[in-house]
């Protein structure tokens, strides 16, 4: 991710005093820069005098959901899983005084790498290509390996039924933001609760967001050498998240870096059996059932945020100037999400 100026100020002052006092070696004074993403929870980069960089995440300043912008939940859930073989940014320091720059913020460690966003990966070789997903998907199964009671996660969200809630939890987002009709959508609202119910539960740590550009790759190897954007993060369901990484592989072209229409063979990226033949290869199961009912659940899901989104874009208080473009994937997503669901006997 690029930088640029700094959009929401701080007090360079009072931050560079406090992070004086807890951070060993810091050496004043600073350039203050700011990440092009980090929309939900504002990201900067801070390099000290001695060309020392490191990382500062803030919560967004005034008056919150109680639940939202959980930088608290993100720290305590990198720290914890550091020490499970899952690639981390080191925790430096959470600061829960907001007095310092006007809302809690936690710094870790700056990492040199490549965030990647065009899924067909330009540029490189298709062993290169092959290495590389092989690489992103083995972080997520080291995430869905975590010991959750060893690494001090039991209480880091409900045990079970994770799917059902977020079919609950979606629901009613959608039809509170819903400026139209959507056939599709409501026939999948319909479906989905018992779909869902016949996967067999599971519970472990779930990153919640999992996608190619929210891993950070070694600058020159196939090789993730950080996981990042741990906001979703909770226990849950592991296929839910191997459901929603999948999902670019049906998404066809013009869809959010769809690959429905790449010559997956001829650039070298496995195909969408092949991910999950090495995802249950990792984790240890007999491949994965009900894939389709997975595919269509994140679909959808993925239709109402982007629904939501445009909502608050016609609203004009949405945090992105896309807000408005988004109103036309959701049709194209539901129509998608309903082919899984008729597949899977919907």
């Amino acid at each position: 991710m690029t930088t640029g100026d700094v959009r929401l100020e701080l007090d360079i002052d009072k931050l560079v005093a406090y992070l004086g006092r807890e951070i060993p070696d810091f050496a004043p004074p600073v350039a203050l820069r700011q990440f092009s993403g980090g929309q939900s929870n504002p990201t900067y980069l801070i390099t000290d005098a001695a060309g020392r960089r490191y990382v500062l995440r803030r919560k967004p300043p005034g008056a919150l959901l109680p639940s939202a912008h959980a930088i608290d939940r993100e720290y305590r859930v990198m720290q914890a899983v550091a020490g499970q073989g899952v690639p981390v940014p080191r925790m430096l320091v959470l600061c829960d005084d907001r007095d310092v720059i006007g809302s809690e913020f936690y710094v870790m460690e700056h990492l040199t790498g490549r965030v990647l966003f065009d899924t067909d990966l330009p540029g490189m070789t298709p062993d290169q290509r092959r290495r590389t997903y092989d690489a992103v998907l083995g972080a997520l199964a080291a995430i869905h390996r975590v010991d959750a009671e060893a690494a001090g996660l039991a209480d880091f969200g409900k045990p079970g039924g994770y799917i059902a809630r977020q079919v609950r939890r979606w629901s009613q987002q959608y039809r509170a933001s819903a400026t139209g009709t959507i056939e599709a959508m409501d026939r999948l609202e319909a479906w989905l609760p018992g779909a869902v119910d016949a996967i067999p539960d599971e519970t472990c740590l779930v990153h919640g967001d999992f996608r190619l550009d929210n891993v950070m790759l070694h600058p020159d190897r196939p090789e993730v050498i950080a996981v990042l954007d741990w906001e979703l993060s909770t226990l849950g369901h592991p296929l839910a998240d191997l459901g929603y990484f999948l999902m670019t592989w049906v998404f066809p072209q013009g869809l959010r870096f769809g690959m429905a229409h790449l010559d997956l063979a001829a650039l070298g990226i496995p195909s969408m059996e092949e991910m999950v033949a090495t995802y249950s290869r990792l984790t240890g199961r007999d491949g994965v059932a009900n894939l389709d009912v997975l595919l269509a659940y994140n679909i959808w899901r993925l239709a109402a945020i982007l629904q939501g989104v445009y909502h608050r874009g016609l609203q004009g208080n949405a945090a992105s100037e896309e807000a408005l473009t988004m109103g036309k994937d959701v049709d194209r997503l539901a129509q998608l999400a309903w082919h899984y669901a008729r597949r899977a006997g919907g």
